[in-house]
């Protein structure tokens, strides 16, 4: 029997049967390597690699340049719907009872943003009917569009966009395309009128310049990465007094050559600085992971219990964009299964 606070770090199976939350997660990096050999043939584009060898990357700049690649080959809205069933199946699977995923339309350049939105919320709105992982959307802009287009898309999703959709995002290479500038203040602005929460990649591939950028004109509810923040005494401090939580993907981070192992991540310092910090896959299967396997790389790196595990699923919860009746269930989720855990522990300490 597991308990909560073992001593020991938890095994694989304890952390995939607690009922997890994820906040950092792309649509788009949920397809497998054998789903895009067969789009590939269905629209006669010789493959970028072998498959077995699609998802190997040395760098972020490497990774986007075959993110972008397989994404040329989402072309329907047949796809994107089954594609958005498919991810929330596969999250519940893994023992994940909601999440908020990032979309990218930039991503998407044979559909319209509407229609592309449109299909992502049936896909899950079908895969919540029956019985997966509850699914939310956050829309995110690229760095390189314009500031009208992002304008048009958040007054899309404020007035007439799906009820899934619950916030917006900010993606692209910082290092390639620059730190977050003003250039998305007044789209941030009128997001956060229309009742999305706000969030950026940030402090990822820049330092922590690159986060108290996107803070500074974003106004951000949580950031996605912001692990250089680190590197910051006074970065840190405002983001544990403001409670700023940070989506953090270590083995991502790995991957793409930001720290040699999980074992040098920031995300330990970051938790004991003060700063809520939830964990995260980032890009299930173009990186062979799963959430579950994220929190048993870093329970085993830093010792954690499930108790640790329960603190950051909570700390998820509370810096989700859903609303208070939501959270509150969710919460209810987590405390029924500590129960179970509680109830057999005892039961365990009675028959010996």
């Amino acid at each position: 029997m597991t308990t909560l606070d073992g001593g020991t770090a938890p095994g694989i199976e304890a952390i995939r049967a607690f009922p997890k939350v994820e906040l950092h997660v792309h649509v788009e990096a949920c397809l497998s390597a054998e789903r895009i050999e067969e789009l590939a043939a269905e629209f006669g584009v010789p493959m970028l690699r072998p498959a077995e060898s699609l998802f190997v990357y040395a760098t972020l700049a490497e990774f986007l340049e075959v993110y972008e690649w397989w994404c040329d080959l989402l072309r329907t809205a047949e796809i994107a719907e089954q594609l958005a069933y498919d991810a929330a199946a596969q999250l519940r699977a893994d023992g994940i009872i909601y999440a908020e995923v990032l979309c990218g339309p930039r991503y998407w350049p044979h559909l319209r943003r509407e229609p592309l939105i449109e299909a992502l919320a049936a896909g899950f709105e079908r895969a919540y009917g029956d019985g997966h992982a509850d699914c939310r959307l956050t829309p995110s802009i690229s760095r390189e569009q314009s500031a009208e287009w992002a304008m048009g898309l958040v007054e899309w999703l404020g007035t007439s966009g799906p009820s899934r959709v619950v916030g917006l995002g900010l993606d692209g290479n910082e290092e390639l395309l620059g730190r977050t500038s003003p250039k998305f203040t007044e789209v941030y602005a009128r997001a956060a009128e229309l009742g999305l929460g706000r969030t950026a990649h940030a402090g990822e591939s820049s330092g922590p310049e690159g986060v108290w950028d996107a803070l500074e004109h974003l106004h951000l509810d949580r950031v996605d990465h912001g692990v250089r923040s680190i590197e910051d005494p006074a970065l840190l401090e405002h983001l544990a007094e403001r409670e700023i939580t940070l989506n953090v993907t270590p083995t991502s981070n790995v991957i793409t050559g930001l720290y040699p192992d999980v074992d040098h991540h920031a995300v330990g310092p970051l938790i004991e600085a003060g700063v809520p910090v939830t964990i995260n896959s980032d890009d299930p299967k173009a990186m062979n992971v799963t959430l579950s396997g994220e929190f048993a790389e870093v329970s085993r790196s830093l010792g954690w219990t499930l108790l640790d595990v329960e603190a950051a699923t909570r700390r998820a919860v509370d810096a989700a964009f859903c609303d208070r009746d939501q959270a509150a269930d969710l919460h209810r989720q987590i405390d029924a299964h500590v129960e179970t855990l509680e109830q057999g522990s005892l039961r365990k300490d009675h028959n010996p």
